[in-house]
């Protein structure tokens, strides 16, 4: 397995908080009055029927939109007053891959971490996507693999990335069995180093740490 250092300091300090947030598109209001609370060792699980406004709260918390009103905190600051330093310790992960279609699996990883000022060497690099069932396909142009290859690419980058905060949407759509149990071990990795997860998924999660939030 490959080992890649992304412990955080162990500190109930560590939060992602959201205060009486709301949330409008065009003239529907998703939701109102919102709190919630991550601290670090904690998975947040939302879920909710499509169109409830899961994805806008990610969005939200991931200081990518503004709320109506309310606020997010990251570490009981305003992310909006902290932005650069709070997208310094998240990986926000959407519907869309953004992965670089022409390139391969390697090359993406690699200016993906040169991007975010992390150190990966290439054998580090390989490792990672050796682990998530890539091997033989590391130089592949990403338009020529699959659904679930792309998923893999990106459940690299989280190990790869070293963010203390993983906000992702639908992580596990298009997984096939091996790599769902793959993936919730690298959560269950992330969360023993004192990150903090939050997620939507239509699946069922066994997670330690992990806390439901139903829109």
């Amino acid at each position: 397995m490959t080992v890649i250092n992304s412990s955080f300091p162990a500190s109930l300090t560590a939060a992602l908080e959201a205060r009486s947030i709301s949330c409008v598109r065009g003239e529907r209001e998703l939701f109102s009055g919102l709190d919630l609370q991550v601290f670090a060792g904690q998975c947040l699980h939302i879920r909710g029927e499509n169109g409830v406004g899961k994805t806008s709260l990610l969005r939200l918390l991931a200081g990518l939109t503004s709320p109506e009103s309310g606020q997010v905190l990251w570490n009981g600051y305003p992310i909006k007053r902290e932005v650069t330093d709070y997208h310094s310790k998240l990986l926000f992960l959407g519907h869309r891959d953004a992965l670089k279609e022409d390139l391969s699996a390697l090359e993406n990883l690699r200016m993906y971490a040169a991007i975010d000022g992390v150190e990966l060497s290439e054998q580090d690099a390989f490792n990672s996507l050796w682990r998530f069932g890539l091997k033989g396909r590391e130089d592949l142009p990403v338009n020529c693999l699959s659904a679930g290859q792309k998923k893999r690419i990106l459940m690299a980058r989280m190990l790869t990335r070293r963010a203390q905060v993983w906000i992702l949407d639908e992580p596990f759509n298009a997984l096939d069995v091996y790599a769902v149990d793959e993936l919730r071990s690298l959560i269950a990795e992330h969360l023993e180093g004192h990150g903090l997860v939050v997620l939507t998924s239509h699946q069922p999660l066994s997670i330690a740490g992990l806390r439901v939030l139903d829109l």
